[in-house]
């Protein structure tokens, strides 16, 4: 119980499960549910289908913040065909999870409310700008996104609607104090063992192994005994990386690359506005943004007119006034009319992807450049990695030509970039050595070219400013090897193994022998418990408390006796003598304990409701097994 209460109150489930699912699929997947369209389905719940556009499209966004977090293990993981299965199966589980919770959430009559979308919109930090809310920011995010804000609150109603119902879930939990309490008395709880240890080694050493043994191991196990395809291998390693710190910058190349860049050490010129929107692009639209323009024309006041006119509602409740901008972050023709307008002029009816606008330039501030000296380091180092890419795509080149051009050996190539040919020993395609483990590297190795015909590769790219050229030396082909070769190993296997099952026997019988209490066995064995030790329930040696803890409390002062193994997979037998129990405090309902047990009551009341959602729904997963990579 306090295992679990542990794993739970940690479990990295209840995180996800009861964090914010908002923003799960935004910017890449949030809406989907709101697609519609004839592909086929990837998942099936009862009438509802997730097609296999969305299930790519959600799967591809996990697996890149999957790499953005975990890099190249990531991709060594992803290299793996099952794990790349069990990896799609879990992004479209919890998809199907989304969906049932959702129908589940309507069924029992939730809403979500607009002024509770507005208000979680609001404080989402990626639309904030010096932590406010940045209306425009917020439009620029979703038009980069491909979504309109109509769809955005949609798809925000359905992820806060889930949410809701996972709250709800979660705030039914509670723990009483005489449950808690009880629980830190076995928390705390202790016990008295003595152990003894029956020494794999000595059974394995004893073990009487016969040449048919062997010999019939061999011929039944041919798989365990074959080498593989092996090549030895010749290559070329060019990196980048070193060639930063060679290269000098001097201050007149600093000074000529900030005069001719300036751009880029300074403030843009920003602009402040306030604006009016009609949203749609129909006619009807257009004449509503016109008519408001001539009333501002015949001196209406443009704020008030945004306050009761404008589509914008978040700038609008501001009298339509927008945050600091400069050019590249609004709708190209918003910015053209803005950056155009004198402080307090009103343009005409603007024409964007959003729809139509009147704006009013309220505000400039001009640009500024930094002084030279401020950003002399930034620039010498830029210039240092321009020049470093510069030299090493030479080289690179220069590597890829002669490499080419000879074919046969890779000495000249390496004469052209000052390199040394690096030389491997024997080896298979799952234990290459260093950087020719790279998939891309090992596909070229075993391909028939540089494998079959002896021809250096082409230049491999295995990352940023980072190349190889590889060939195979030597070969040999897959082949059992001969008996002789192996009989050593296989009768060392042999004798670990009987040892092990001999040691297991054996401690069996010692067990059993103590449980009936016939304590003489152990001077029969010539053996004997340690002296007594007082341990924890997480003690230094965790199979150990695992296994007495998990014994009876002893009766009438007799031991109870377990069995388990040591980190070296020795037998080790365990005799409880005795349980100590903790005199602990009430514990209250408000501590931390009871925070634990309620998460970890939560997780398994959100597993139960999924579980018998999916019990109570017809799920399939038509398309589950289609490749992708």
């Amino acid at each position: 119980m306090m295992e679990r209460m542990r794993e739970g109150a940690s479990s990295i489930w209840v995180k996800i499960i009861l964090g914010l699912i908002i923003f799960s699929f935004v910017f890449a997947g949030v809406g989907s549910y709101l697609a519609g369209g004839s592909q086929q389905a990837a998942a099936k719940i009862d009438d509802r289908e997730i097609s296999q556009r969305e299930f790519e499209q959600a799967y591809q966004n996990e697996r890149n913040r999957m790499q953005s977090q975990l890099g190249d293990y990531f991709a060594t993981l992803m290299g793996d065909p099952a794990y790349v299965q069990q990896f799609r199966r879990s992004v479209l589980d919890r998809m199907v999870n989304d969906v049932l919770i959702e129908q589940r959430a309507n069924e029992l009559g939730m809403r979500i409310s607009d002024e509770q979308i507005r208000k979680a919109i609001v404080s989402m930090t990626e639309f904030q700008r010096d932590g406010k809310f940045d209306n425009e920011l917020y439009n620029t995010l979703l038009r980069r996104s491909g979504f309109t804000p109509d769809m955005f609150a949609e798809s925000m109603r359905t992820d806060m609607l889930r949410q809701q119902l996972l709250v709800a879930i979660q705030g039914s939990d509670f723990a009483l104090s005489n449950e808690l309490t009880a629980l830190t008395k076995l928390e705390k709880q202790q016990r008295v063992i003595r152990d003894l240890t029956l020494n794999v080694a000595e059974f394995t050493k004893n073990a009487d192994v016969s040449e048919d043994e062997i010999q019939a191991f061999y011929d039944q196990n041919p798989q365990m005994f074959t080498r593989p395809d092996q090549v030895k291998a010749a290559y070329i390693e060019l990196s980048g990386e070193g060639l930063k710190t060679t290269l000098e910058v001097s201050e007149e190349d600093a000074k000529a690359y900030f005069d001719e860049n300036q751009q880029k050490y300074g403030t843009a010129e920003q602009r402040q506005v306030s604006h009016i929107l009609i949203q749609g692009d129909s006619s009807d639209a257009k004449a509503k943004a016109e008519e408001l323009l001539a009333q501002l024309n015949a001196g209406a006041d443009f704020a008030e007119l945004a306050q009761s006119s404008s589509d914008d509602t978040f700038s609008a409740k501001d009298g339509g006034k927008l945050d600091w901008f400069e050019r590249g972050v609004m709708d190209p023709a918003f910015e053209d009319a803005a950056f155009v307008l004198n402080k307090g002029e009103t343009s005409t009816v603007v024409q964007t992807s959003f729809g139509y606008h009147i704006i009013k330039l309220d505000d400039v501030k001009e640009s500024q450049v930094k002084p030279f000296a401020e950003v002399r380091g930034e620039i010498t180092a830029e210039l240092r990695e321009q020049r470093a890419a510069e030299a090493f795509y030479d080289l690179q080149t220069k590597l890829a030509e002669t490499a080419f051009e000879m074919p046969d050996s890779l000495d000249d190539a390496a004469a052209a970039v000052n390199a040394e040919v690096q030389l491997t020993d024997f080896f298979s395609q799952n234990d290459a050595p260093g950087v020719l483990a790279t998939p891309a590297v090992m596909q070229a190795v075993f391909s028939p070219e540089v494998r079959e015909d002896g021809l250096n590769s082409d230049v491999i790219e295995i990352g940023p400013e980072h190349v190889v050229v590889v060939r195979v030396e030597d070969a040999r082909d897959e082949m059992v090897l001969p008996f002789d070769e192996v009989a050593g190993s296989v009768k060392q296997q042999l004798a670990a193994q009987q040892g092990e099952q001999n040691a297991q026997v054996k401690a069996d019988e010692i067990v059993a022998a103590l449980r009936e209490g016939k304590t003489e066995i152990l001077d029969a064995e010539g053996l004997s418990f340690s002296e007594a030790q007082t341990i924890g329930r997480s003690g230094a040696d965790r199979m150990v408390a695992q296994v007495a803890f998990g014994l009876a409390k002893p009766v009438d002062g007799k031991s109870v006796y377990g069995m388990t193994r040591d980190m070296e997979g020795n037998m080790l037998i365990i005799a409880l003598d005795d349980v100590i129990e903790a005199d602990v405090e009430p514990v209250s309902a408000d501590s931390q304990l009871a925070t634990q047990v309620e998460q970890m009551n939560a997780q398994q009341d959100v597993m139960a409701t999924l579980k018998v959602l999916r019990n109570t729904a017809e799920v399939s997963y038509p398309t589950l097994d289609t490749p992708a990579n």
